[in-house]
């Protein structure tokens, strides 16, 4: 079985933690492939139980399925093994759970960076969550970066962290008033990150290309989504990687030729967290019902979502650049009980009427949407599992949201619950575990 790429089609949370939980026991590996704990997945088990996820991939709730944390992948150890606590007090063990030697540190300059910069930058603040990924990833392309590998090395660590903080501390100081970093405390404490990391650092590269070898199915989950990546989003609104499909590649060390099939997750309706453009975005009373009968409160930060109608712009967009075969639709239930749905399937700009995203951030900025109604419907539908069980109009919207779009909508969820799926079309075939 070649590799599968699950990404975001939107502008985060669109619910790829409950695809890759859905996919179950047809998964041998789950890869995160970048960002860091600056995103989260909510999964929800059989039984009731509620996980939010921050840099684990969800495949680590799955028995039998390794998860693994690829090169690509900023990591804040002590994040990191909270997560990994408060997994196993629960019942939960990650002792499958494997780490890219090559994945980036995110250390405690990186925070205090984040969280200074974007305090003076005020009212132009990007809406960073200030947990350190954005200067993680700059010092990385700056070939300043500390790696998994270099807890390994007590000597290379603070080779390496006296060099950068050199140069931080001066900023810290002298530029933001802030206090110096002490390079001693610093290395004592990740040295210490470093005795309980130590059994899940690995060459993930080579583990991955093995299981490929076998014709084990490899899923490479990617964090924020396709209208954040720092090369094809909505830029600066951004995050500081590439979840698009491409980023999977990057991020974990598999060949492109490797890859079989792109499932995108796009909601029914549009969300996204932090500042920067949202053409369909709501303030009326549609966008209070979309936020609390949908819970759109981010799992990382606790912040209120923005909430709109459907973006099929957006959709297109994202199918194109990630070449998604097939669409999980979440949140269908969300708009049951409203009676007129707009789908936004185009852009009025300075005139004219456009059909994709422009190419110029000003233009995207200045963008007015220009939607087609389609009728609600009022019945309860997260109980349906099939098609035909789906309401009329339910059923009407996710054919034209599938139209527009350009890609089959395989899944669609009508509520938070693993089991709360219609099947239209499937999307992996039967694991040879299972």
């Amino acid at each position: 079985m070649p590799a599968v790429v699950l990404i975001g089609a939107q502008w985060g949370d669109e619910g790829k933690g409950k695809v890759t939980d859905l996919l179950g026991e047809r998964v041998d590996y789950v890869v995160r492939y970048q960002g860091g704990n600056n995103a989260g997945h909510t999964v929800i088990l059989p039984d009731g139980r509620r996980f939010a996820l921050h840099l684990l991939p969800s495949g680590v709730l799955t028995p039998g399925c390794t998860p693994v944390i690829g090169n690509g992948v900023v990591i804040d150890p002590k994040v990191l093994l909270g997560e990994i606590d408060g997994l196993e007090e629960r019942g939960l063990s990650c002792d499958r759970l494997m780490i890219s030697a090559d994945a980036h540190l995110i250390m405690p300059h990186h925070r205090a960076l984040d969280r200074v910069v974007e305090r003076y930058l005020g009212s132009a603040r990007i809406g960073t969550t200030g947990r350190g990924i954005g200067p993680a990833y700059g010092d990385k392309v700056a070939r300043m970066g500390i790696r998994m590998q270099d807890l390994l090395d007590p000597a290379i660590l603070r080779q390496k962290l006296n060099l950068v903080l050199r140069e931080k501390n001066q900023v810290l100081v002298k530029v933001y008033n802030r206090k110096a970093i002490d390079v001693d405390g610093v290395v004592e404490e990740y040295l210490a990150y470093a005795e309980r990391l130590r059994p899940y650092i690995a060459d993930t590269r080579l583990e991955l290309a093995r299981a490929l070898s076998r014709g084990d199915t490899v899923l490479l989950e990617g964090a924020q989504a396709t209208l954040l990546d720092v090369d094809h989003g909505t830029y600066p609104f951004v995050t500081s990687s590439n979840p698009t499909a491409g980023g999977a590649c990057v991020g974990s060390g598999i060949p492109p030729m490797q890859i079989s099939q792109v499932i995108g997750v796009i909601k029914a309706y549009t969300t996204r967290v932090g500042s920067g453009p949202f053409p369909t975005e709501l303030f009326d009373a549609n966008g209070v019902h979309l936020r609390d009968v949908g819970v759109e409160f981010g799992t990382t930060t606790g912040r209120e979502r923005r909430c709109g109608w459907f973006d099929a712009v957006v959709a297109r967009y994202a199918v194109r650049v990630n070449g998604i075969t097939d669409l999980v639709l979440t949140k269908l239930d969300v708009l049951s009980g409203l009676e007129r749905l707009p789908v936004c399937v185009g852009y009025q700009i300075d005139g004219s009427v456009v059909d994709e995203i422009p190419m110029t951030q000003t233009a995207f900025h200045h963008a007015q949407p220009v939607y087609e109604e389609l009728d609600g419907w009022w019945e309860d539908i997260s109980k349906c599992r099939s098609v035909s069980e789906l309401p009329d109009n339910a059923r009407r919207y996710v054919e034209r949201l599938e139209e527009l779009s350009g890609a089959r909508i395989s899944v669609v969820g009508v509520g938070p619950g693993r089991e709360a799926n219609v099947i239209r079309h499937s999307l992996l075939p039967a694991s040879r575990r299972s």
